[in-house]
């Protein structure tokens, strides 16, 4: 069932999402050589409760930590540990917030001091693929719109898309419905609506879309070994098109 959201509801979801993005926007800036995902764990659950709020992953179906870091070719779910980043790593942030009730959720990919332009070419199109995702999420255009958009964009960069796992509904639960896959057919799928919140969040692979989930039960890697990156926005439909609720400002 899909639960369409009041300004009210929305301006709480917005302040959990603002909590969310100031926290990846710090981890953004201590990221470098030598750093474990550790470190970046303990940081974002500092913040959270200095803001009096909850990371919502911390135990949400056994997850161990607050913070997912994906490295390199770990494409989402990856678990802190003392592993130290290096520089022309890549690594995916993932972060969520439960505040007054309401969920936030956002992700983004980092390079590691110097990366390969191959490295930033894929994270580059990772995150122009979340926008071109979002400017269709319209009332009245389909769910299909906005999953037909990413897939176009990476695809026509030689990138592909993650199949397995996708975007969410988001408000008083961290998934809702309806489930937004990042491919897609244009004109299919639900009508969207003015009050729908949705987390966009394109998974895009340098090589094939196949996955696996590793040994520790979490990990998700590309198959071939290949790079992965993560990007991902809470957006809310209204009146005037999609406002981004996940900025830190």
């Amino acid at each position: 069932m899909i639960i369409l959201k009041s300004r009210e509801e929305i301006e709480k979801i917005r302040k959990s999402n603002r909590i969310a993005a100031q926290v990846l926007e710090k981890l953004r800036e201590i990221i470098a050589p030598g750093v474990t995902t550790t470190d970046l764990d303990r940081v974002a659950e500092e913040m959270s409760r200095k803001n009096s709020a909850k990371p919502a992953f911390k135990g949400y179906r056994g997850y161990p930590a607050s913070l997912c870091t994906s490295i390199n070719s770990e494409v989402v779910h990856g678990i802190p540990s003392a592993r130290e980043l290096r520089e022309g790593d890549i690594v995916s942030l993932d972060f969520g917030i439960l505040f007054d009730g309401y969920y936030g959720d956002s992700a983004l990919t980092v390079p590691v001091k110097e990366v390969s332009p191959e490295a930033m070419r894929l994270i580059r199109v990772t995150r122009e693929s979340l926008y071109k995702g979002i400017e269709e999420a319209r009332a009245g255009n389909r769910l299909g719109d906005i999953s037909a958009a990413v897939q176009e964009h990476v695809e026509a960069a030689g990138f592909s898309v993650v199949r397995d796992y996708v975007g969410h509904g988001i408000g008083k639960s961290l998934h809702e419905d309806p489930q937004i896959p990042n491919y897609g057919t244009r004109g299919r799928g639900i009508v969207l609506k003015k009050g729908m919140v949705l987390a966009i969040e394109p998974m895009v692979n340098e090589g094939s879309y196949g996955v696996r989930v590793t040994g520790d039960g979490w990990t998700v890697v590309t198959e071939d070994g290949k790079l992965s990156a993560h990007f991902e926005h809470t957006i809310a439909i209204s009146d005037d098109g999609p406002e981004i609720l996940s900025v830190a400002e």
